[in-house]
């Protein structure tokens, strides 16, 4: 019987799990056919963890703490914006 690895233990790295499934959903739904769902998806997770990057402590940075604080939540905020502004203005094709 196996066992599934350990969680990580900082909020940090719980932030960066969290959206890394929120991101493999998004990506799921896209190849389904629901492209516009998926991109929202994937852009409200970027925005979410930009939020979330923005109020975690310093010492619960975990694996995030490759990257500045700074860095991270422009970064993270200007490509989540960018793709949920893409999935609702980017017109359907006819057929």
């Amino acid at each position: 019987m196996s066992r599934l690895p350990p969680l990580p233990r900082s909020r940090g790295s719980q932030i960066y799990l969290g959206q890394l499934v929120v991101v493999t959903i998004g990506l799921l739904l896209t190849v389904l056919g629901f492209w516009r769902a998926g991109v929202a998806t994937i852009g409200g997770s970027f925005l979410l963890a930009s939020l979330l990057r923005a109020v975690v402590p310093q010492s619960h940075d975990g694996m995030l703490r490759v990257r500045g604080r700074v860095f991270d939540v422009t970064w993270t905020a200007v490509l989540g914006a960018a793709l949920v502004f893409l999935a609702f203005n980017i017109p359907g094709q006819p057929g």
